[in-house]
């Protein structure tokens, strides 16, 4: 059974023990599936980015335990290996409890773990803390160990001491290295879309052969052999082929989930790329538009000069349905205000000024409060937030002289996180949804039902 690559905490290096195995793997001409717990956009690129194949999110908070099994047995059966790269700390999931945590996944896919532990200016130590893990949870197994920024022989060696009477396998020591050190920004790793530091796979490979015990690795990367699974089945809805949806994706828009697209494909719906950042118009076959999250703030002076995307889509707003998540929100507002208090000029579609705030980041239940375009009153679905900005005025502050397409707009839901308080949130009308929430739309039938629905409307020219 594949194994899950874990640790005691964030930052101890789990993507990048799964990038040195994936770039040896590569090397040896061996495919690997990878995935990612959690809902991560930057580590499930760097792991798509080595030539290997795309990697996977496994999330049950989002997606469901049937979904995230169907998930990994689908896609882990079609290699001989695979591995799951694990978040945060092994236990650490949904508020203080360990629901959605990696422990959850691998209980839940009977998965071994392979534990990366930090162990600068450790020795002894190291064993209270493993064996601390280890006995949390009797149901989980520990089946192997690999030791980060071990620098000497001496070391190495103490550290093998320790651990001489304990029944885990020790599978590796890793020096430091700036050369296998991952760029990182305010989110967590630099997005290779967004000139992040490529991976030199070849250094990678003789790194992990040099350091880690790959071939003893290599046996608890086995993809299952056999599974069973049923795939979510959305071929009741009638798909009119004449309207396709534009996708906005390029190095500013890049935060979103591959099943999305994928299974856009699969019940019919044609898919047109765009791009704001070569300031394309937006295909004038679209019928309705994506605009995922990404990163607008760091490319706003670029965006208020994409003239051509921008009128495109101010002029798309009055006959497509438009929906946007996050960053995909941020331009459809009137500025985008940088860290220096300059104001970057976007499509002025939505009433609103984005600024740099405080970190909202995690996970967050939602309740429809009308019916809208993605959600009915009532209906609870599940989504998670991830940005560092906040959006100045809102529907309650606007004046009585809004323009035409702002006049009907409300929040589509409320939102609350961990222990917190309902909130209303984001925009809708009939042709727009737009919301800092990121949805897994695959595994979430209700919202995807809504979804396909609105993108089969015909809005009449004069709407």
């Amino acid at each position: 059974m594949p194994c899950v690559i874990s640790s005691p905490s964030t930052d101890s290096g789990k993507t990048t023990l799964s990038l040195l195995l994936s770039c040896w793997a590569f090397s040896k001409g061996i495919k690997i599936q990878t995935f990612k717990v959690g809902p991560d956009y930057l580590d499930q690129q760097q792991l798509s980015s080595i030539g290997q194949p795309i990697c996977r999110n496994l999330d049950i908070f989002l997606s469901g335990e049937e979904w995230v099994q169907e998930s990994f047995f689908k896609h882990s059966l079609k290699y001989e290996f695979s591995l799951i790269e694990g978040a945060m700390g092994l236990f650490d999931g949904l508020g203080s409890t360990t629901y959605s945590s990696t422990a959850n996944i691998s209980k839940l896919l009977n998965a071994p773990i392979i534990f990366i532990v930090n162990a600068r200016g450790q020795v002894a130590s190291l064993l209270a803390t493993i064996r601390g893990f280890r006995d949390f949870d009797s149901e989980l197994s520990i089946a192997g160990i690999i030791f980060n920024n071990v620098n000497s022989d001496r070391h190495k060696k103490l550290i093998k001491e320790v651990f001489i009477n304990e029944d885990i396998e020790i599978l590796g020591f890793l020096p430091s290295d700036s050369k296998i050190t991952l760029n990182k920004a305010n989110l967590g790793l630099i997005s290779p879309m967004d000139n992040g530091k490529e991976i030199d796979v070849e250094y990678f490979a003789n790194f992990a052969e040099r350091n880690l015990d790959v071939f003893s690795i290599i046996k608890f990367l086995k993809s299952p052999q056999k599974k069973m699974f049923n795939s979510f089945n959305f071929k009741d809805f009638k798909i009119d082929k004449s309207k396709p949806i534009a996708i906005a994706e390029d190095k500013i828009f890049h935060f979103q989930y591959p099943e999305t697209k994928e299974f856009l494909s699969e019940i019919g719906i044609p898919l047109i790329s765009w791009s704001i950042f070569d300031d394309e118009e937006i295909p004038k076959e679209a019928s309705s538009l994506i605009i995922p999250g990404g990163f607008p703030e760091k490319y706003a002076d670029h965006i208020s000069n994409s003239i051509k995307s921008l009128n495109s889509l101010k002029k798309f707003r009055k006959n497509g349905f438009i929906y946007a998540e996050c960053g995909g929100m941020m331009i459809l507002g009137d500025f985008i205000k940088d860290e220096n208090g300059n104001n970057h000029k976007m499509s002025g579609i939505l009433p609103f000024i984005s600024k740099k705030s405080k970190l909202s980041v995690g996970y967050r239940y939602i309740e429809g409060l009308k019916d809208t375009p993605i959600i009915k009153q009532n209906q609870l679905i599940r989504g998670h937030e991830f940005h560092y900005w906040e959006i100045e005025n809102n529907l309650s502050e606007l004046d009585s002289g809004k323009a035409e397409h702002q006049k009907n707009l409300s929040s589509p839901w409320k939102i609350k996180s961990w222990k917190t308080e309902y909130k209303n949130e984001g925009f809708f009308d009939e042709k727009l949804h737009a919301s800092w929430i990121h949805l897994h739309l695959p595994s979430s039938p209700e919202a995807a039902k809504n979804f396909i629905e609105s993108t089969q409307i015909t809005f009449s020219k004069n709407s």
